[in-house]
């Protein structure tokens, strides 16, 4: 198995969690993350999301692709590899940033952690070590994958501070948005916890080493029992993620690496991102061609909210103008059982995302016993976030 042309043969790989997630999946519902098997859906979608949205939920995170920069020159490196502008980022501090090619198409985006002047952690979706290292040369600067290093689980909803509080965590009370600190966790354990989520909601992630998982998992769920705590799959939290207006990259977009086609990569200008690019911190990767994709407006797509009439979801839908000009396509989509709308993340051409965005039809497919109906629904362009709970930034967060 140690022939990389037998990459192919090997399982999934298992996460510190997975005595507990398999144990609880009535469904036997897993899919693919990351080279990890992961719970799509324990029992059932609708509970979980409740979950979310009014008790406390529990996901894991271990799957998610992390990476360790640390060294004199992490911050200088990250400077020149990243949009934002990492010099700001704080010790203590998390930020969500994206990087690009040369040409201004992304890469990827994800969170990176300023554990100390010298030592970061960057979490996202798609691995990229080698591109990371070769963008190393020439700065004293250590990369390295630590995915397998570290058991994860995300703690989301509004009891989630409860939940921690109960478990002996109660000064995470502290923690503001995007804050991070180190916890002791048990007689000799460390827990790293972090005020972040990928839900909209009041939440916390947690890091700790795969030999305290278990343990970790075991704690949460005892101190949560009366806060109605809940394993959740990837489905809920996808619902939870539409409602807060979040991408996630080959879903929502291609990324530059994966992309087969030379007009599937989209620029940060295109997907919203433009408040993060630090255009004036100095040169970093694709900032020649994002000036001047800016200063020529020539970015063709854009990425927007929809509400759509009526309760069927939109997912992988086509979108029309005057419902005959084909000008976007549906990207993710759910009936919101938050916000009671039917909204949708879409790709648009421009300017049908702003100024020609008076006449937009959507055209769904409803599957009725069996047979498909043709629906063509009238939408609107509406702002992102589509939830926005003010619980998501309160500090010191609610006590439920």
């Amino acid at each position: 198995m140690n022939d990389p042309r037998l990459h192919f043969k090997k399982t999934l790989l298992t996460s510190p969690f997975h005595a507990r997630t398999s144990a609880l999946n009535k469904l036997n519902s897993w899919g693919p993350w990351g080279g990890y098997t992961t719970v799509l859906a324990y029992d059932d979608e609708s509970m979980e999301y409740t979950a979310i949205r009014n008790q406390a939920s529990v996901y894991d995170l271990s799957p998610m692709v992390k990476y360790k920069i640390a060294g004199k020159d992490a911050e200088a490196y990250l400077d020149r590899l990243m949009v934002r502008n990492v010099a700001k980022l704080k010790v203590g501090h998390v930020h969500y940033t994206a990087w690009c090619d040369d040409e201004g198409k992304l890469l990827d985006d994800g969170t990176l952690f300023r554990r100390s002047a010298s030592d970061f952690m960057l979490c996202c979706q798609e691995r990229h070590l080698p591109w990371l290292l070769d963008s190393a040369i020439g700065y004293d600067v250590a990369v390295s994958e630590i995915s397998e290093e570290i058991a994860a689980l995300s703690l989301q909803g509004p009891c989630s501070y409860s939940v921690l509080k109960a478990a002996g965590f109660e000064k995470a009370a502290a923690l503001k948005p995007f804050q991070m600190a180190d916890f002791k966790f048990g007689k000799s354990g460390a827990l790293t916890i972090s005020r972040t989520g990928f839900t909209g909601d009041l939440g916390y992630e947690l890091w700790t080493s795969p030999d305290r998982a278990l343990e970790l998992w075991d704690l949460l769920f005892t101190a949560g029992a009366l806060y109605g705590i809940r394993p959740i799959g990837t489905n809920a939290l996808n619902m939870a993620r539409i409602e807060a207006g979040f991408i996630i990259a080959n879903m929502d977009f291609i990324t530059a690496e994966h992309a087969v086609r030379g007009d599937r990569a989209r620029s940060p200008l295109e997907m919203g991102l433009e408040w993060m690019i630090d255009f004036d911190k100095g040169h970093f990767n694709g900032r020649r061609a994002l000036v001047e994709e800016k200063a020529k407006g020539t970015s063709k797509w854009a990425l927007v909210g929809l509400d759509i009439e009526g309760n069927v979801s939109a997912e992988h839908s086509l979108i029309y103008h005057n419902k005959k000009d084909e000008v976007g396509h549906i990207t993710a989509a759910l009936w919101s059982p938050a916000t009671k709308r039917n909204i949708a993340l879409a790709m648009m051409e421009r300017p049908y995302h702003a100024e020609r965005s008076n006449d937009l039809w959507v055209e769904i497919y409803a599957s009725r016993e069996l047979q498909y109906h043709k629906l063509m629904v009238k939408a609107r362009v509406t702002p992102r976030p589509f939830l926005n709970l003010a619980r998501r930034r309160a500090v010191p967060p609610l006590n439920y």
